[in-house]
C-alpha cells in the first residue's frame, strides 16, 4: 500500500469480513458518493458533493467517511477510452494524494469509462426529467463504480474459498 493506494487483490485480503466501502465520482464541480452495505454487496447512491475548494471538500468527505464507519474507498478513475491517462486521471490522483495524507483509508482506483454514459442512458430509459438526470447522476455513478469493484470483490472471494 503506498500513500493509501491499493490493488482490489491487496484490498480484498485487508479487509474484515463485513464494513462499509464508498465510492466516488470525483468531477470538476462535484463529488458523487455512494455506499456499499455492510456485507459489500450492493452500492447505493449517497449524496453529491459541491466541489468548494480542496480543504472544504476534503472536510466534508472524511466527515462522511467517519459517518458511516467506511473502512475503505473505491474511487472512479477517468481514463481515455484507449485507456490512457489525461488531466481528470491526473486531477483524480493528485486529489487522492492529498486526501489519503487526512485518512488511513485505503483506496483503489476503478476504471470509471463509459459510467456516467450508462447511468444517464438508465435514466432515460426510465424517462427521468433532464433537470432530475442532472440532480443524481453524480451519484449514482459513483454507485455503478463502486458496484463493480463490490462484484469483483465478491469474486475474488468465491475464488479463494
Amino acid at each position: 500500500m503506498i500513500n493509501g493506494q491499493t490493488t482490489i487483490e491487496e484490498l480484498a485480503a485487508q479487509l474484515p469480513k463485513k464494513g462499509r466501502l464508498m465510492g466516488l465520482d470525483l468531477g470538476t464541480k462535484t463529488i458523487g458518493l455512494a455506499l456499499s452495505d455492510v456485507e459489500r454487496r450492493l452500492a447505493s447512491p449517497l449524496d453529491t458533493i459541491r466541489r468548494v475548494k480542496f480543504s472544504t471538500d476534503a472536510d466534508t468527505l472524511l466527515k462522511r467517511l467517519k459517518e458511516f464507519d467506511v473502512l475503505a474507498l473505491v474511487i472512479g478513475l477517468p481514463l481515455n477510452m484507449d485507456g490512457s491517462d489525461g488531466p481528470r486521471v491526473q486531477a483524480t490522483r493528485a486529489f487522492m494524494r492529498n486526501l489519503s495524507k487526512l485518512s488511513p483509508a485505503p483506496h483503489v482506483y476503478w476504471d470509471e469509462r463509459l459510467s456516467t454514459a450508462a447511468v444517464t442512458r438508465e435514466l432515460i430509459s426510465q424517462d427521468v426529467s433532464r433537470a432530475k438526470r442532472a440532480e443524481v447522476v453524480d451519484r449514482m455513478a459513483a454507485a455503478y463504480i463502486l458496484q463493480g469493484a463490490l462484484d469483483r470483490l465478491a469474486r475474488l472471494a468465491a475464488t479463494a474459498d
